[in-house]
Formats: C-alpha cells, structure tokens, sequence
C-alpha cells in the first residue's frame, strides 16, 4: 500500500516571490556576501522588529559568537544560559573558552526561569559576564524579569530569539530586549533563506564591530591588513534576496502558525492528559510548533505511529545539563525541563498544513492514546 505524502515538522514555505529577487541579486552581479539584497534585508528586519541596528550572517550560532567576541567575553568567563535548548544556542560560549551555567525551566512558559536566574547569580562561583536566554518553540520568555534581574546584576542580555520572530512580550518584539538579539532562517523556521541569521542591537557600534569581525576582521586599507582575527561570517546576497521575499510573509505565517495551534488544541483540548505548550498573559509567540506533553503516555511510542503513518514529529530539546558533553558543567536545575524532554512531543506545524491535515496527526494521537 502506498504511503501517503510525508507531513514535515516544519517545512520551507516559499512567498513567490523569491525567483525575482535572486534575478534582481544576479543582475546586479553581487554574489558574494555584500550587495544590495543584503541591506534590503537588514532593514526589512529592523522596520519589522523596530530595532535600529542588524546584521545578516551565515547563521544565528554565527551570530551569537559574535555577540560574545564583541561584549569582550573569554576564557574563564562565566555566561549564563537555558539548558532546555538546542546547543546552537551553547556553542558559542564553548568557541569563546568561557564556561556556560545552565539555568532550568519554569512551568509558566517552559523557558528559563527567573528565580533560578537570581540563584545561579547567587552561586556562581565568581560573577557572570552575560545570560544567553532562549525563547523556546517561539514563545517569550519572563523578559520583565530577566532584563530586571539582569540589570541589576549588570549582566550583558542576550536574546537567542532563533526561534520567535515576530514574537512579542509586552507588545516589544523579542530580540529586542537586550544588548544583542538573534534570529535564524534555518531550513525549518517560520522563515527561512536556506540558511542564516541575523544579530541585532540598539546600539551601531557594536553591531559595526560584530560586521568588521564578520568578514575577517579586514582593516580600512588598499591591501588585506589585520591587526585581529576574524570569521567568514556573511550572509550572501542571494540568500538575503530570498530573506526579502520570506520578509513579505511574516505576518502571514505568523497568524498560521497561531492558526495551526488553535486547531490542534480543538480537537486535542480536552483529552484529559495533554497539556500544549503556555503562552505567558503579557506576551504572544508565533507558534513556530506546536508542542505538548502527556502526563502518562510514552511520546516516543506517538512518534512512532505517527511515523508510520509518514508523519514527521520530535521530542522535545533535551536539556544542555543532561548533555554527556556537560555532564561536569555548572547548572541549577528544578526538574521541570527533565520532565518536559520525557513527556513531550513537537508535531508538525508547517504554514502550508490544511485543517485535514491536523485533524488526522489529532486522530492518531488520540488512537494512540486509547
């Protein structure tokens, strides 16, 4: 019997219009990472998220080392972080010498939890340089509180915002609420240039730093002069001209994504053991997954069937602390990410899924739960 078509986690959605402007970028003959689709770019992300400053690189793991670099972070350096993430968001720390401490989830929004934050502070065993926090499945973290906290406490903000464009807390976009912000368009994000990234910052000369160590730290001379090193860190002009075109869409996929969760949790809402992902009151994601938890059911044993039916799903980050790489690191844990990663689930919620199409990965949830 034939397999029906594969149904993605979270597929590229293309807005049309990409084919015209990678013609635009070709005409131009600006292949290479500079050119006009690249300022096009920057811009459009910093009228969308109302930030002054951005710079388009070949990826957000890109991105956030360049944040560090810039901040002045190194070896023996202390940088704060969520555990319940992808390890592009811990990288960086490592590419630096310097040593993450991993702060758990709270219940409210699965993202790091502020009291921890005030208790990792606490027990640092000298002060931290910087907190990376990141807004998980798209979802905002307590930004009230951490930029508090971290203020008080003097501590650089970073915002791993890979996976919440267009996401808002308080009405202010994330990625916005720090000294940097950082966003992806990795094959599987709302938007997507193949891949990319893009750093952020309300202040220019750090993010003119960020771009003069982006492209190999070349000084302003004739010839190539370096008094430091540097990274091939650019984004292309033709990956920006298709970042322009998914720039067109963000709205719209968005409101799809929100669209596609409302819809799962109609006909999932009321079985009794699933729980979605919350949304903190003052804030709203984009969605980017849907994900969920069952308070008895083995996930792994849903993805199963729904991977025999052809249906792509995911557990959920397993937690930094429980990484073998850092068995040894420092953390302040609670449990509750722990508990996330062995009870749920991320399904799929890609912007071109139709009504039907929830409804049968809803029905064999449901069949798998009886």
């Amino acid at each position: 019997m034939m397999k029906s078509t594969r149904l993605f986690l979270s597929p590229p959605h293309m807005s049309g219009r990409e084919q015209e402007y990678i013609a635009s970028a070709f005409e131009s003959n600006y292949i290479a990472p500079m050119g006009p689709m690249v300022e096009k770019f920057e811009e459009s992300i910093c009228t969308a998220t109302h930030t002054p400053h951005a710079l388009a690189l070949s990826s957000a793991t890109a991105a956030l080392h360049l944040a560090l670099r810039v901040l002045g972070i190194t070896e023996g350096d202390i940088v704060l972080a969520s555990s319940f993430t992808f390890i592009g968001s811990i990288s960086p720390i490592l590419y630096q010498n310097a040593t993450p401490f991993f702060i758990d989830s709270d219940t409210t929004s699965w993202n790091l939890d502020p009291q921890l934050l005030e208790e990792a502070i606490r027990k640092a065993p000298k002060k931290p340089k910087a907190l990376i926090v990141t807004h998980l499945y798209g979802q905002c973290a307590d930004l009230k509180k951490i930029s508090q906290i971290c203020d008080a406490h003097g501590i650089h903000l970073i915002e791993d915002a890979a996976e919440s464009l267009g996401a808002s807390f308080e009405g202010k976009q994330s990625g916005t609420f720090g000294i940097f912000g950082v966003y992806s368009f990795n094959g599987n994000k709302i938007l997507t240039t193949s891949g990319g990234g893009m750093l952020v910052s309300p202040h220019r000369d750090l993010i003119d730093k960020a771009r003069f160590y982006s492209t190999q730290a070349r000084d302003d001379a004739p010839h190539y002069e370096h008094t430091e090193f540097g990274y091939n860190y650019r984004m292309s002009n033709i990956l920006a001209a298709i970042g322009v075109a998914q720039m067109d869409v963000l709205d719209a996929r968005i409101a799809k994504r929100r669209k596609i969760f409302e819809w799962y949790r109609e006909e999932l809402g009321d079985v009794s053991e699933i729980s979605f992902m919350p949304e903190l009151p003052n804030a709203s994601g984009n969605r980017w997954l849907t994900t969920l938890t069952f308070e008895h059911t083995n996930p792994n044993a849903l993805r199963l069937l729904l991977e025999e039916e052809n249906i792509e799903s995911r557990p959920l980050w397993k937690p930094m602390h429980l990484q073998p790489l850092f068995k040894h690191a420092l953390c302040i844990q609670n449990g509750t990410s722990q508990t996330l990663f062995e009870k749920g689930l991320c399904l799929p919620s890609g912007t071109q899924m139709s009504r039907e199409e929830v409804e049968r990965v809803s029905t064999l949830i449901k069949k798998g739960l009886k």
